[in-house]
């Protein structure tokens, strides 16, 4: 732990920023470039395709979570249970955060959009996954005071240079009028990444992870938060952000992600 934690002494937050703004400019003119000189392939069936990166056949295959879905996590039922019947998974565990809504299920051709904006470096997808999260989170927008992308650890970010949350939460804020405040809640212990652990795991692996700075928790008190990701799996990395944010007494969290893991199977609540 210290020596993950000396070099975050020793390097200060203005410098890291402007460092990796640095980076992520001279990658986005790289990839102008290439751009230029080789026509652009949908990030899906490597097609060429002309605008966002993805083309619309692929788009009509992804699966949109529209109505019925339960009113507390957004998961969507096979049949019309009425209004206000939560799913058993609201009911048996509920988590911190109040809402969550989320643009598609996550099948094939969404993870490849999410793996492409995460590790490939096309955030040429984001403004359209953005502008769908917008859709899906209509409601929790209407009533939010700030949007709060889900935090890289300083360590990551460096090496990722950017963070797709904020990417995709940039968008959102466009088109929603609600502002980005992707400074109030941190990171403040490196994680191993959660793919392939159990949903126990998962919760030990971000437990006390996040943290709102001191200085800027008079600007959480009694706003209502939405909290941007790119994929809900098993809700520990969310539910972890939202208590930290509750106990920087923001009034509410929900949570607005563009894909949630859907189980197969019959949902009747």
């Amino acid at each position: 732990m210290e020596a993950e934690s000396a070099p975050s002494r020793s390097i200060s937050a203005p410098l890291r920023a402007a460092w990796m703004a640095g980076r992520h400019a001279l990658s986005r003119a790289a990839r102008l470039a290439l751009d230029i000189a080789l026509p652009t392939l949908c990030v899906s069936c490597r097609e060429p395709v002309d605008g966002e990166g993805v083309c619309a056949a692929c788009w009509s295959r992804l699966s949109f979570i529209e109505r019925p879905y339960c009113p507390r996590l957004g998961i969507p039922f096979v049949y019309d249970p009425g209004p206000d019947m939560l799913s058993m998974e609201a009911i048996a565990s509920p988590p911190a955060y109040q809402r969550a809504r989320a643009a598609v299920r996550y099948d094939d051709v969404a993870r490849t959009l999410v793996h492409a904006l995460k590790y490939q470096d096309r955030t040429d997808l984001a403004p359209a996954m953005g502008r769908w999260m917008a859709r899906a989170g209509g409601e929790l927008l209407a009533g939010a005071d700030m949007l709060v992308p889900v935090p890289l650890h300083w360590q990551r970010a460096w090496r990722r240079r950017y963070n797709q949350s904020g990417a995709l939460a940039r968008i959102i804020a466009r088109q929603s009028g609600v502002k980005v405040r992707g400074d109030v809640l941190r990171r403040v212990r490196a994680t191993e990444q959660q793919i392939g652990l159990s949903r126990a795991q998962r919760a030990t692996n971000v437990q006390g992870a996040f943290q709102v700075s001191a200085d800027l928790q008079a600007e959480i008190q009694g706003r209502r938060i939405v909290l941007v990701d790119d994929v809900l799996t098993s809700g520990a990395t969310a539910d972890a952000c939202a208590r930290a944010l509750l106990r920087a007494k923001a009034a509410q969290v929900d949570l607005l992600v563009f894909a949630r893991v859907v189980e197969s199977g019959p949902r009747p609540i």
